[in-house]
């Protein structure tokens, strides 16, 4: 007997994302590499049947058609993969230690070939290092031969339970590295601590990917707000002229052009805008991870913290700052549009009310003419029609009656004239019957 109503369609899917994609625990020494790959939508299958070549080779279960995500031990290297919106993330793991950091990568131990094979192109790549700390704090300088001898930065992590240093450079062989030095972290907070660095190095070069759009973009939105200038400049100079057909067709030539900046900027806008908006996205997240690894601050040491405020934040600013300038653009084109379309729209309503006016004038003399050729035709009526009538009178008078012709055709005018007259009006009352909005001209 069930105790609960049927579960939501989602509940247990929603219910397993809190525990998705766990960070491995770590035992100290470890080695890790961590490969972030920008996947095409169409690639996304080919992605789980080339990790299900990997897992085959080590004779191991791979995973599932609908998996997010999968962790598997292949013999002496455990392999973890995680599918994100936009790219993949690969994050190999071995134990024990090596004469020098970074000599021994995972990536080392993979089948030949594997792993450039790997669907997409590479975002962000990076080998750590998990060693135990010893005492006290370890020398800089010493630190900066295992990253090239370039500047090094970093902090107590956790609180002070670990070191961690980087350069946030691409090595020899392709690859970022993370030194990470344990005091007292347990396995589960060293896993916890170096996904937190893979996460920020991948975060903060897919919220990069949004810079070159901007640099590009920059010259063309200068090159556009010239335009407008000079546009709105015309515009106010054509405001200041008399109105007329020549004014008007002025106008209808620079909305035009204002039309085409106006497609220019929406294209651009359509381009950028969803790698702007993931920008925003991705800086927020490198942020909270950078939080999350609560740093204490090492003398002569730069944080972590710092370098992304003074290296990556105003790389993301400029991002941020040319999507508004944009945003901004197609505002201040869409206001000029409107105010010289509706110059326009008025301009034009004039010109209608001159046409109506002309109109109604050449309907008034048409009117006249054709009231004074009803008039003709009243009198060429009567004179036809009399003159049947003294023709009449004539034939009566020569069988003999006593009729003069004159006296009949002199009689039958005004009955005639009065008979066409009333005829004519009762057709000027049919028409205005029919067409009531000509009864005032009809009459």
């Amino acid at each position: 007997m069930a105790l609960l109503p049927p579960n939501h369609a989602d509940r247990i899917a929603l219910a397993a994302e809190a525990h998705a994609r766990p960070p491995e625990p770590l035992e100290t020494p470890s080695h890790a590499t961590y490969i972030a790959v920008l996947v095409d939508h169409e690639k996304r299958a080919k992605e789980l049947e080339h990790l299900a070549t990997l897992c085959t080779h080590y004779g191991v279960a791979g995973p599932a058609a609908t998996s997010t995500h999968f962790s598997a031990m292949l013999a002496s290297i455990r392999v973890k993969w995680e599918r994100h919106g936009e790219f993949s993330g690969y994050t190999f793991f071995t134990s024990g230690s090596s004469p020098e950091p970074f000599d021994s990568p995972p990536t080392d131990l993979l089948p030949q070939g594997w792993l450039a094979a790997v669907p997409g192109v590479t975002v962000a790549a990076a080998h750590a290092e998990l060693l135990p700390a010893g005492l006290g704090v370890p020398d800089v300088d010493r630190l900066a031969t295992h990253f090239g001898s370039n500047i090094v930065v970093g902090a107590e992590i956790g609180d002070g339970v670990g070191l961690a240093y980087t350069d946030f450079r691409i090595h020899a062989d392709g690859c970022a590295r993370f030194l990470v030095l344990n005091r007292s972290l347990s396995p589960q907070e060293a896993g916890r601590m170096l996904q937190r660095l893979f996460e920020i190095e991948a975060y903060r070069m897919m919220a990069l990917l949004a810079l070159p759009i901007a640099r590009r973009q920059s010259p063309r939105i200068v090159s556009i707000e010239k335009s407008l200038s000079a546009l709105t400049d015309r515009m106010a100079e054509a405001g200041a002229t008399a109105p007329g057909a020549a004014a008007t067709s002025r106008d209808e030539a620079l909305l035009h052009q204002l039309t085409r900046l106006a497609a220019e900027v929406e294209s651009e806008l359509a381009a950028s805008q969803y790698r702007f908006g993931a920008c925003k996205a991705y800086f927020e997240l490198v942020t909270r991870r950078v939080t999350e690894l609560r740093e204490v601050r090492l003398d002569a040491v730069q944080t972590i913290e710092e370098f992304m405020a003074r290296r990556f934040t105003p790389a993301v600013n400029t991002c941020s700052t040319v999507s508004q300038r944009l945003h901004s653009l197609s505002e201040r084109v869409a206001q000029a549009s409107a105010l010289l379309s509706a110059r326009v729209e008025i301009a034009r309503e004039g010109q209608n009310q001159s046409l109506l006016v002309s109109m109604n004038r050449r309907a008034r003399m048409q009117l006249r003419l054709q009231q004074t050729v009803e008039g003709l035709s009243v009198a060429a009526i009567v004179y036809y029609v009399a003159g049947l009538a003294g023709y009449l009178a004539k034939a009566l008078r020569s069988m003999g009656l006593r009729v003069e012709p004159d006296v009949v055709v002199g009689a039958a005018i005004p009955v005639v004239a009065a008979i066409a007259l009333l005829g004519l009006h009762k057709v000027r009352q049919q028409i205005a019957r029919d067409e009531p909005g000509d009864q005032t001209q009809a009459h």
